[in-house]
């Protein structure tokens, strides 16, 4: 009966190996299905760990899912060339803006996430089983995207959490995400927290998934991913009026810097 059994499972996995060669949709299939698997399993075990060492909600606790999320890259082939992790090295709070291309953002997040950085997320994603659960007890703040006053209200006592606390705040300035080579507009609420904090801002870009990650063409393969932290620029003495200007800023400086990692003409 074991023998049967140890059989049939070398067949079902030399199909899979099989169809994974053949078909590209198959392989990206599966592979997304092992990372929602990993995503989910990691999560479980990381809270349990959270609730162990640290009892409960914390910004700490982003120590031990980096831990986690750091071993996946293995799982997937995928290599990161990283520069500039000396503009980290903020004193006090800090926004930390960065581009957002995928659901394997959150590898690249960990990858180089600084202590004590919280991430603002979407409201639903408190919802996701056990990766809801280890959001909330990294600290993640969430906000609802569909009611504009209440993510407003949110930011506001972001800013203010932020300077109390000691904690660098990490945003999606894009809102969503872009996984077509090219960015997005950048929403103005990362820049409107920043300059009512009066912090600094440290801009961080990723290069392009698209040639090792494409969902469109069902791509999914392994690959090198680089990652520049910029200088962080400074928001005292700035006020409302010059959100804009600093928004289209970071917009250019940022896009730029995508492009030249990416090796794409921009």
């Amino acid at each position: 009966m074991e023998l049967g059994w140890l059989l049939w499972g070398t067949a079902v996995l030399l199909l899979l190996h099989f169809l994974m060669e053949l078909s590209p949709t198959v392989n990206f299939a599966l592979r997304i299905g092992f990372y929602c698997v990993l995503c989910l399993v990691s999560s479980a075990l990381a809270a349990v760990a959270c609730l162990l060492i640290n009892g409960g909600r914390t910004v700490k606790n982003m120590r031990i899912i980096r831990a986690f999320v750091r071993t996946f890259k293995y799982f997937f082939g995928l290599r990161f060339e990283v520069k500039g992790l000396e503009n980290f090295k903020v004193e006090g709070p800090a926004i930390i803006v960065s581009n957002h291309q995928s659901i394997l953002d959150m590898m690249g997040l960990m990858e180089i996430l600084p202590d004590n950085c919280v991430q603002v997320a979407k409201k639903e994603l408190m919802f996701m089983g056990s990766v809801g659960l280890i959001t909330y007890l990294g600290g993640v703040i969430f906000i609802n995207r569909k009611r504009t006053s209440s993510a407003k209200m949110v930011m506001s006592e972001v800013a203010k959490t932020m300077v109390a606390e000691n904690v660098k705040v990490w945003v999606y300035p894009e809102g969503t995400r872009n996984c077509t080579g090219d960015f997005l507009p950048f929403k103005k609420g990362a820049f409107h927290l920043a300059i009512q904090a009066q912090v600094p801002v440290i801009p961080v870009v990723y290069s392009s998934f698209t040639t090792f990650y494409n969902p469109k063409t069902k791509l999914f393969t392994s690959g090198k991913i680089k990652v520049e932290i910029l200088p962080p620029i400074e928001t005292k003495g700035l006020t409302s009026d010059d959100v804009t200007e600093l928004t289209d800023r970071f917009f250019s400086t940022m896009r730029e810097t995508f492009f030249r990692l990416s090796g794409h003409p921009s």
